[in-house]
């Protein structure tokens, strides 16, 4: 029988890219819902894409529960937690992102530990790498970087990951099985849909086609393509060479505006509602007022940071999608789901 992977996050955008590289790949997987009343539309999602769904079964999880996670890891071998909140809007409460994302990476390592499951990945992110620093930094942040939680202008989400990632491999370490965990920490993730939710980043180029975002801010993105983050994940389980090893995932940094160029050029018909201009950053700080979503990156006006994907590619042993293919591939896919 194919050994069997336990995902968390199954419902989200990347959670779905994973299910269907591990399927693809000849996997039994195991995904966790929050609610099971959600399992017949992801199964659905999957076999619309290609997937085989007869090795696909579902159990309900909570990252704020203890309830259901050793059952789940029954006849598990690898772990997949792909599973955490991801907002852009600040919450008033940042512990609305940090308990969550922490107690329940706390939840699935510990779990996996007890159950004797013999690898674990954890899908961590650029915001456990690069936040925190000095702002003028050029040089591209690699695995030995982590986020100063200490330094200006670190969000909860930034917080909420970075505290998570440190929680694994806290418990890891303490279980003398430090080379059995690897992270992947990417940066905005871009590319095609599976179904009508786009996630959080490709959120926000949906808003470039809707007129809600008329001028853009002078802010950067690392930007990644779903395909490749769910491959590293799926890479990251096997290879001896991903053992202990945290891999950043990025394919070049782009300010809205260059973004908006990139879709203008490939889908012009659309470009009626795009961003045309960059604001002045101290209008965009006056709107911030009134707009939570911009109040929560305002940090981030004017700063360029760049990502080191070398260690992903030696893993992958390819390079990766263009910033530019995955940006399209969002944008096309936002408009076959009706949803631009």
């Amino acid at each position: 029988m194919a050994d069997r992977v336990l995902l968390t996050g199954i419902s989200g955008f990347l959670g779905g890219h994973v299910a269907l590289e591990l399927l693809r790949a000849g996997y039994q997987v195991r995904g966790s819902v929050r609610d099971l009343g959600r399992a017949d539309k992801v199964r659905a999602t999957l076999a619309r894409a290609g997937a085989d769904v007869s090795r696909l079964d579902f159990v309900a999880l909570d990252l704020m529960s203890d309830a259901g996670w050793d059952d789940a890891m029954v006849d598990v071998r690898y772990l997949q937690h792909t599973a955490s909140p991801f907002v852009t809007r600040e919450p008033k409460d940042r512990n609305d992102l940090i308990r969550p994302a922490v107690e329940g990476t706390r939840r699935a390592i510990s779990a996996a530990l007890r159950a004797g499951v013999e690898r674990f990945v954890v899908t961590s992110s650029m915001a456990a790498v690069m936040y925190g620093h000095d702002k003028s930094r050029s040089a591209p942040f690699t695995a030995a970087d982590w986020t100063s939680l200490e330094g200006r202008d670190v969000s909860g989400y930034v917080e909420s990951k970075t505290r998570a990632e440190r929680a694994a491999w806290e418990l890891v370490d303490a279980a003398g099985r430090h080379a059995d965990l690897a992270t992947i920490n990417p940066g905005a993730i871009f590319g095609p849909l599976l179904d009508e939710d786009p996630g959080t980043s490709v959120g926000l180029l949906k808003r470039m086609f809707d007129g809600s975002l008329p001028a853009a801010a002078r802010v950067a993105f690392i930007v990644v393509d779903v395909r490749d983050v769910a491959a590293a994940h799926v890479a990251a389980m096997t290879s001896e060479a991903a053992r202990g090893r945290r891999f950043p995932m990025g394919n070049g940094t782009y300010t809205l505006m260059e973004l908006a160029g990139i879709l203008r050029q490939a889908m012009p018909e659309r470009s009626g509602k795009m961003p045309r201009f960059e604001v002045p950053d101290w209008i965009v700080r006056l709107v911030a007022n009134v707009d939570a979503d911009i109040r929560g990156n305002l940090g981030e006006l004017g700063v360029v940071k760049r990502a080191s994907a070398d260690d992903v590619k030696r893993l992958l042993g390819r390079d990766l999608i263009s910033a530019e293919d995955a940006t399209i591939a969002s944008a096309r896919s936002l408009v076959a789901q009706g949803l631009a």
